[in-house]
Parts: C-alpha cells; sequence; structure tokens
C-alpha cells in the first residue's frame, strides 16, 4: 500500500524548518509518501478568506490514487473548521488538528478566523475521521477548553503530558508518533 498524500497546515506565522511540520513533510517524502507543505500568505497576519482560497487550491491538487491525510497545527485547525462548515467541499480521508488555540483567544491578528464553527456534521462531510491532539500546558489553550472544543466537535482527542503547544519551544521538531499516524492512523498519539 502507497503512503498517503499528506496535506500540512501551518498556523500563525508559519512553521519554520525545525517545527515537526517541516520535519514530517521531509520524512513523508524521503518515504515514498506525497507531502503538500503550502505557506499560506502573510502568516504573520492571516486572512481567513485568502487561506480558504489558497486550502482550496492544495486540496484540489490532492490526488484522487492515494489516501488524503490533512494535518493541521494551531490556528490552521481553525482554517479548517472554517472549510469543513462550508458546503460543497471535497472529501479527505483523516485530518489530524494539532494543538488549537482557546476558541477565544485575544490575539488581533487571527481575529478574523474567529468565532470559528463548530460542526461535528461539517467536519464529517470533509473527512472519514477527524482527532484532536493537545499538549498539557499549552500557554494558548487551556485543558478545560482544549475538552471542550472536543466534545463540542465530538472527536477523540489525545492528551501529551507536557507537551505544552507541540512546537519547537516544546521540543518538537521530530515527532515519530504523529508519522506513524500518519502511516498507519495509530492511535492514541504519543509524546516524542
Amino acid at each position: 500500500m502507497s503512503l498517503p498524500h499528506v496535506l500540512l497546515i501551518h498556523g500563525y506565522t508559519g512553521s519554520g524548518p525545525d517545527h515537526w511540520q517541516s520535519w514530517l513533510a521531509r520524512t513523508v517524502s524521503e518515504h515514498g509518501g506525497l507531502a503538500d507543505m503550502p505557506h499560506f500568505s502573510d502568516p504573520d497576519a492571516p486572512d481567513l478568506t485568502t487561506w480558504l482560497r489558497e486550502l482550496d487550491t492544495h486540496l484540489e491538487a490532492a490526488p484522487a490514487d492515494r489516501e488524503r491525510v490533512v494535518v493541521a497545527h494551531s490556528l490552521g485547525c481553525y482554517l479548517w473548521l472554517h472549510h469543513a462548515a462550508r458546503e460543497g467541499i471535497g472529501h479527505v480521508d483523516r485530518v489530524l488538528l494539532v494543538a488549537p488555540p482557546a476558541p477565544n483567544y485575544p490575539e488581533r491578528a487571527i481575529k478574523s478566523f474567529f468565532p470559528a464553527p463548530l460542526d461535528p456534521a461539517g467536519l464529517r462531510r470533509a473527512a472519514t475521521d477527524t482527532r484532536l491532539v493537545v499538549g498539557d500546558g499549552d500557554p494558548y489553550c487551556s485543558m478545560q477548553e482544549a475538552k471542550q472544543l472536543a466534545e463540542a466537535l465530538r472527536i477523540e482527542v489525545d492528551v501529551l503530558p507536557g507537551a505544552a503547544h507541540i512546537n519547537t519551544d516544546a521540543g518538537y521538531g521530530e515527532w515519530p508518533a504523529v508519522l506513524k499516524w500518519v502511516r498507519s492512523k495509530t492511535v492514541p498519539l504519543s509524546p516524542r
């Protein structure tokens, strides 16, 4: 079985070369999979409408002859929620939402993404399976807010002890557990 096509959606300010998303894109490609890691316009001042249009372009370009997997980080999770709430969208096989900020996070630069639609039916239209993974101690989202988000979306949540925002500051450059999930839907996800 061939490895899936993986679309990686970065968050506010993007994901640098040492971020686990960059590592995952390289690793998937090295093992015969297809990785698409777009750089969305103006990541320091993101615009929801622009990012949705760019996301559509990448989803339309995804090959239909492979499993299609989406892995979103931080603000990218909310981009996916807005996408999933729209009518007439394409369907992917699996989605992993990693470390979204709290739904009421007060960063002015990302205000166009809020309020986000919390639409479980939309998530099911957009993907066969959607899962949330959060880090304990995330400065952008409390554990209570993360669990409330999972409940509102009616999806499973994995909590990684001490993983904070699951980014390079938290030591997430390489993250073999996310590669296992991409390859075989191994759950629950585990820390580094």
